[in-house]
């Protein structure tokens, strides 16, 4: 948790920079390369070794998912990147089956999933950034998932004494979830009275609080979840590409599932309407 705080100082201005003053696209690209990231370290640490097509198929096919997420057919440029990124593995199954080098089923359903499924999940940050003020509104899964992760810390380091998951996060506490649910939720409330001070437009709070508690519970089972690979692979990071803190997925695991649920959440009831 230190780390992604660390990560987080460094991190943000760079963010408010590519949000605040750069054209659209420069996020997309940003997210794209790091779904192509993650999609290389996912793969390089848990699937089976001996064909390292696959890992270039999946970079390849998670960096173009957030470029249809910017181009407004995410659902069309999913499609034919899953159809095609399938059928390329089970071509290499085929081709290496009873070989030293053959490609399990377990190799085709990582490379799906971090060629592209983890990137459909996170191209919902470049749906939100793509709407009206939407340089405002991709504010709010990233809120929710580094506060709610910064406020289960502090709230574990200060109070934690029962461990729910041991054997899969041995240093969260249920103390410290509970923090996070408060700390994640009362940020979305105080980003809220920040916008409706300093733009004309209309904040729904009770969706802000709605927004806070799910992207709390999402951020909180996204970590537990990424861990649990960790620990049933036996790794003890994603990658090293953030010298000391990890890797690129270690830092934006959480992240995996706050910003589509707070994506769907914002279609279905909206808490800030633009005008």
């Amino acid at each position: 948790m230190k780390s992604r705080i660390i990560v987080a100082i460094v991190g943000l201005p760079i963010l408010f920079i590519v949000l605040f003053f750069l054209p659209p696209y420069i996020f997309a690209a940003v997210v794209s390369l790091v779904c192509a990231i993650i999609a290389f370290e996912l793969l390089r640490s848990i699937a089976p070794k001996g064909n390292e097509r696959s890992r270039i198929y999946a970079v390849f096919s998670a960096a173009l998912i957030p470029v249809g997420a910017y181009f407004d057919i995410t659902a069309l440029v999913f499609q034919a990147v899953f159809l095609v990124l399938l059928s390329l593995m089970f071509i290499e199954a085929i081709k290496t089956f009873g070989t030293i080098r053959k490609v399990p089923l377990s190799q085709i359903l990582i490379t799906l999933f971090g060629g592209a499924l983890i990137p459909l999940m996170l191209s919902g940050l470049v749906s939100m950034r793509n709407m009206p003020e939407g340089h405002l509104i991709v504010l709010l899964p990233v809120i929710s998932a580094f506060v709610t992760d910064a406020g289960a810390y502090f709230s574990g380091l200060l109070f934690g004494k029962r461990k729910p998951f041991p054997l899969v996060s041995p240093k969260k506490t249920v103390e410290g979830y509970i923090g996070g649910f408060i700390v994640g939720t009362l940020a979305m409330v105080i980003y809220g009275m920040i916008i409706v001070f300093a733009t004309l437009h209309t904040v729904v709070f009770y969706a802000l609080i709605l927004y806070g508690i799910i992207g709390a519970a999402a951020t909180h089972l996204g970590d537990l979840a990424f861990s649990l690979i960790k620990r049933e692979y036996e790794i003890k990071d994603y990658g090293s590409l953030l010298r000391g803190h990890g890797g690129m997925l270690d830092r934006f695991d959480s992240m995996v599932l706050a910003a589509p649920a707070i994506y769907l959440l914002m279609l279905v009831t909206p808490a800030i309407i633009v005008g």
